[in-house]
């Protein structure tokens, strides 16, 4: 027996479509094939941008995910056949991926490397969990995360992690926690998580589980390597005047640029947060899907360059 409702294949350049049972309630919808392909994700970002606008009665929520929609009815207003027949008519008046321009923000972040609060929290796992993980050297993922993407030195990681913008695929597990990967395919970086995953992380801790870079916006286990820290990107309490019309921070289809900082910077902006004094910056900036794919192809043969020493340096590592 299978999940599968029903499909339809790829169309030129717009991704095939799979509709799954997911529950009585639910049916995921899932674009394209399983791989890591940003245009997949902006077709998704758009689909759920269209829909958003459009009133299907009985809906009661999409939730987008990487290559994925997961859409929330209730079965007493609109069967699965009427919610298809809805989203078929969305995807229909949907433009082809490479003409898309994305409603966007550009959003700017501090980040202080390499601090204390995630240097605790690797301190506890050492301590607490798993003391001889090759992942944790002198209370720190950082020279694990350099030395799996075969880069130089800590500086180098930095530049990576700060010379790219990073675009927010989907938010969830946690609420508010963005899914980031880098818009520029030469900074792309990766690494095993956890084994097995810590039991506590710093609220605002960066950290890199596969390709994924994350924010994590409240006290939390994970099992993402950290390498920083930034300001706080979700309240629920709205003290500060940008969580009053939303308690997320970093939408999905924004893109987030880190700016790098002090430690004692950090946690000065971190106060100034709280106290609702802290500016953050924030652009609306459409997403131009065709300028992306033109930057990216101009690079192509330095990111290839860079991803085959990637794998020979991740080859040589063990894997926690």
């Amino acid at each position: 027996m299978t999940a599968i409702i029903t499909s339809r294949p790829a169309q030129g350049d717009r991704p095939a479509i799979t509709y799954r049972a997911a529950g009585d309630r639910h049916v995921l919808v899932e674009y394209g094939e399983m791989t890591l392909d940003l245009e997949l994700n902006f077709f998704v970002t758009a689909v759920s941008a269209q829909l958003a606008g459009v009133r299907v009665p009985g809906l009661v929520e999409a939730a987008p995910g990487f290559r994925s929609l997961l859409l929330h009815h209730e079965p007493a207003l609109i069967d699965r056949r009427t919610l298809i027949d809805a989203m078929e008519e969305v995807h229909e008046a949907q433009q082809s991926v490479r003409s898309l321009v994305i409603p966007s923000r550009l959003i700017t972040l501090p980040i202080a490397f390499d601090d204390s609060a995630s240097r605790e929290a690797v301190r506890r796992y050492a301590t607490t969990i798993r003391q001889e993980a090759p992942n944790v050297r002198d209370d720190s993922n950082i020279d694990y995360i350099v030395e799996y993407n075969g880069l130089p030195d800590r500086a180098a990681l930095y530049a990576t992690v700060t010379g790219t913008t990073w675009w927010n695929a989907y938010t969830g597990f946690f609420p508010g926690l963005p899914f980031m990967f880098p818009l520029d395919p030469r900074n792309a970086i990766t690494v095993p998580k956890y084994n097995p995953t810590r039991t506590y992380t710093a609220e605002g801790a960066v950290g890199i589980g596969g390709p994924c870079v994350a924010i994590y916006p409240v006290d939390a286990p994970g099992g993402y390597q950290l390498f920083g820290r930034t300001v706080p990107i979700y309240d629920i309490l709205a003290r500060h005047d940008v969580f009053r019309g939303d308690p997320l921070l970093i939408r999905p289809g924004d893109r987030v640029r880190f700016v790098p900082v002090s430690e004692e910077q950090l946690l000065q902006m971190r106060r100034e947060v709280l106290e609702n004094r802290y500016e953050y910056v924030i652009e609306d900036d459409p997403f131009a899907v065709s300028e992306y794919l033109a930057g990216a192809a101009g690079v192509h043969a330095e990111a290839e360059t860079r991803r085959t020493a990637r794998e020979v340096a991740a080859a040589q590592m063990e894997v926690p």
